[in-house]
């Protein structure tokens, strides 16, 4: 009889430590953030460390830290490599206890790093990676894309050289998970428009001598040569098609993926008159202009934002403003993406729209031109704009989204 007492009287015990615990750990006001990105490579002046200045700004913003709140960031380098940046995000969630993961461009590893996510039930914040794909056939619940994607590009620069007479296209493609995705959706985006695509080349990741793909795609004669890159491989394309005179020859570049980090790299000579499309621009209005002040007295080499290091900025934000509205971490990933679903997003730089079922926020883009030397005020005054892309067609429509988590 006084064994059963006793075993009643430890499970009322257990319940009611239970039951306390949940509201305590409803209050827990502990964050970790992991930074992953190429932090040397190609991609560096994307992403890199200044994505981590991004990140601590939008944390200061937040207000969370005067409100006791404790909020830390790690950093790390994926190498551009699926393997190490999933092992890198596995040892981050097991070990350091982080509870979201931002930036990670290079699709092949945002991909990879997705997956993992939704296994571990975090949440995955992406600013960079391109791939459609994110918040189309492999999307989760766990995973956001705030800034841009290939759809994006492709309807803005793909469609825009199209109408205005490029109908023929020849593709320089980087040959992984990106370059495959942002090929396909500017290919639609032309062939939608009336133009063709008569040719194409597949380039590694991170190469230095284009001459051989160069050749091939001023032989084709197509009106537009689409470089399908980004960063380090942009550059380098665009310097060595100046070296053969490819665009005194009558046939324009586009590049489908260019920051104002690659222009600055280029400087204006090189890189007049090009056209692309971005989300961000640090002198678009005033509040972008004071925000990119303040960045750019943080960040490394004096660098305005790129488009991406403001994404990070805007989405960290809005991840910590769901989770004060959850009243605290529930350390449930899932929770908390469906929380930002839920709260309208309004930050400085992006202004409002909301964030849609698949993951991806509606926000407007740009249609930039590149200005001549001489019509630029000084450092960092770069772009013309020359279009707005209003949110609904910069984002694939939901109806024709082959994400699982869209009703048809």
């Amino acid at each position: 009889m006084t064994t059963r007492i006793a075993r009643r009287f430890a499970a009322s015990v257990a319940l009611a430590a239970l039951g306390l615990a949940t509201p305590a750990l409803a209050q827990d006001k502990t964050v970790k953030i992991g930074v992953l990105n190429d932090m040397a490579g190609l991609y560096a002046d994307i992403g890199g460390p200044n994505s981590v200045v991004a990140v601590k700004m939008a944390i200061e913003d937040s207000g969370l830290l005067k409100k006791g709140w404790k909020i830390d960031v790690l950093s790390g380098d994926h190498q551009n490599k699926p393997d190490v940046g999933v092992n890198l995000a596995r040892q981050w969630i097991d070990n350091e206890k982080v509870d979201a993961i931002a930036d990670t461009p290079t699709s092949s590893v945002a991909l990879a790093v997705s997956n993992l996510i939704k296994e571990k039930n975090s949440v995955l914040l992406n600013s960079g990676a391109a791939t459609a794909d994110l918040t189309g056939k492999a999307c989760t619940p766990n995973t956001v894309s705030f800034t841009y994607d290939t759809y994006m590009l492709a309807n803005g620069t793909g469609k825009a050289l199209t109408k205005a007479g490029g109908d023929t296209w020849f593709f320089l493609t980087v040959d992984y998970a990106f370059g495959h995705a942002l090929e396909r959706d500017t290919t639609s985006a032309v062939t939608a428009n009336g133009g063709k695509v008569i040719g194409g080349v597949k380039h590694p990741l991170n190469t230095s001598d284009f001459s051989s793909f160069l050749l091939q795609a001023q032989s084709s004669k197509a009106k537009i040569i689409g470089l399908a890159n980004a960063g380090g491989d942009t550059t380098n394309s665009i310097k060595q098609a100046a070296e053969f005179g490819i665009t005194q020859g009558g046939q324009k570049l586009a590049p489908l993926l260019m920051f104002v980090t690659d222009v600055h790299s280029l400087g204006l000579k090189t890189a007049q008159g090009l056209t692309f499309t971005e989300s961000f621009y640090w002198d678009l209005n005033d509040q972008t202009r004071a925000w990119s002040k303040r960045f750019a007295a943080l960040a490394s080499k004096n660098a305005m934002p790129s488009m991406t290091q403001a994404g990070n900025y805007a989405m960290v934000l809005h991840y910590l403003k769901a989770m004060e509205a959850l009243g605290g971490n529930p350390h449930d990933g899932a929770k908390v993406v469906a929380k930002m679903k839920e709260l309208p997003t309004d930050d400085p730089l992006f202004g409002k729209g909301p964030l849609r079922v698949d993951g991806r926020r509606l926000i407007p883009a740009y249609l930039f031109e590149v200005k001549k030397p001489e019509e630029s005020k000084g450092p960092w005054d770069y772009y013309k704009q020359i279009a707005t892309i209003s949110a609904e067609d910069a984002a694939k429509p939901l109806e024709a989204s082959e994400c699982p988590l869209v009703k048809k």
